[in-house]
């Protein structure tokens, strides 16, 4: 069996230490602010996740690019001359054309080296939902399974990834052109909280409206507790509020000791740029999304 390299982009919203730890490779994106462009890189080298939502706080703006073709080739191409084959996992196609840009950079390479595996797909995830799709393909490489019996289980099993957020500014959404002026004003008079998930097309879509953030994210839990998996793994990230996100564990925890809140990271700045300070997001396989 042919070593396999797992390749995913910064939308995963891994922590480094964990991408390094387990040599998959991370492609990163990019969000470009006031004129200049940020690669979004894991370990935070071209700007630091705080320094990136402080931007935002002033109400700068976040442009997000997708992935080229070249830049997955030039990612990719190396490992194939070291005699690796390539399993990549992209940000869900109805977000971001990065996974046909990884579609078109595979064929590419294909005929190039016909000898080697090229197999992409498409998660219909995004942050750590993605990074979930991605640590749990880890797990079972780690574990002996070949790419192709790895790369069936993440078709079989994305959409029981549930993507369950909810934002705090809603300045940002509609700076982004993700919510109308007149809508934004009415929420924060009100004090609503929108509430969201990912559909099996892997879009963003409401699913409610809570009066303030308390309400708002207990309402993540009460869903979560409708349909997750026996296992219970949970993944959560933010927007640069740690402090809420560690609560919403220990919420959890509490009500259901034998949960694995195995980690909690940052939302990147590609996904950010669109949801804002303030933003959480829980993540975990159920019975349906």
């Amino acid at each position: 069996m042919s070593n396999y390299v797992i390749v995913s982009d910064s939308s995963c919203d891994l922590p480094a230490d964990w991408i390094a730890a387990n040599r998959v490779e991370v492609i990163p994106l990019t969000v470009d602010i006031d004129g200049k462009t940020y690669r979004n890189y894991p370990d935070e080298r071209d700007i630091t996740f705080h320094d990136f939502y402080e931007l935002l706080r002033a109400k700068k703006v976040g442009k997000t690019a997708q992935l080229s073709p070249d830049a997955f080739v030039q990612t990719v191409e190396p490992l194939l001359k070291a005699g690796n084959d390539v399993l990549a996992l992209g940000f869900s196609s109805a977000l971001s054309g990065t996974y046909n840009s990884m579609r078109l950079g595979a064929e590419e390479l294909r005929e190039r080296y016909p000898a080697r595996k090229i197999v992409v797909i498409d998660t219909l995830s995004a942050s750590l939902g993605q990074g979930m799709l991605v640590y749990r393909a880890n797990e079972l490489k780690q574990e002996g399974k070949s790419l192709d019996t790895v790369a069936q289980y993440i078709e079989d099993n994305k959409l029981r990834l549930n993507h369950l957020f909810t934002v705090d500014d809603l300045g940002t959404l509609k700076r982004g052109g993700r919510l109308t002026a007149s809508l934004a004003f009415i929420g924060t008079i009100l004090n609503l909280k929108p509430v969201m998930r990912m559909d099996n097309d892997g879009r963003l879509v409401p699913w409610g409206k809570k009066h303030g953030r308390k309400v708002a994210l207990r309402a993540l839990i009460d869903r979560m507790e409708e349909t997750i998996m026996e296992d219970r793994l949970i993944f959560i990230s933010h927007g640069d509020c740690l402090a809420e996100a560690e609560q919403l564990k220990d919420t959890i925890v509490a009500l259901h000791p034998n949960t694995k809140v195995f980690l909690i990271n940052h939302v990147g700045p590609v996904i950010g740029a669109h949801s804002g300070p303030g933003t959480i997001a829980l993540f975990f396989f159920g019975k349906e999304r």
